[in-house]
């Protein structure tokens, strides 16, 4: 039979950690307009304006695509991990397949595996279009919170 006391608490730290992650007190992800729309340890998406992530040339900056993509896998990975354990970006792969200039993007991350010390997640970034901007993979350790 399922433990509700765990599952409740396990609800109450997700539900915490998204709103740590919106809520702009430091948090790159505020400052760069990330916004959290759907989390599921399998599945995270998220949104981010082109607009004040540009580089020189008026295209989005790659390395906002990075963390972009870290965000929504690392998120993806701490929900995965389970209570009393956290998750930390070990390896980061982008490749950016063609550049947005304005609107948002879309970021999807797809869970490929989820081990007890590592989890990995594939990243899809799209434009409004729907055309993929990047793609990237970030592998994450997974260990018990200090």
């Amino acid at each position: 039979m399922p433990d509700s006391t765990h599952d409740e608490a396990v609800t109450s730290e997700i539900a915490e950690l998204i709103k740590t992650v919106n809520s702009g007190e430091e948090q790159l992800s505020a400052r760069m307009g990330i916004e959290i729309v759907e989390y599921t340890p399998d599945r995270v998406v998220a949104t981010m304006p082109v607009a004040g992530n540009r580089q020189p040339y008026g295209l989005l900056h790659g390395g906002a695509n990075a963390v972009l993509a870290e965000q929504v896998a690392s998120i993806a990975a701490a929900l995965g991990a389970g209570q009393d354990r956290i998750a930390l970006g070990l390896e980061l792969i982008c490749t950016h397949h063609r550049p947005a200039t304005e609107g948002l993007v879309t970021a999807v991350s797809t869970r490929l595996h989820q081990g007890r010390t590592t989890a990995t997640y594939d990243v899809e970034i799209t434009d409004e279009q729907g055309r993929r901007t990047c793609s990237a993979r970030l592998t994450c350790s997974i260990r018990d919170k200090a």
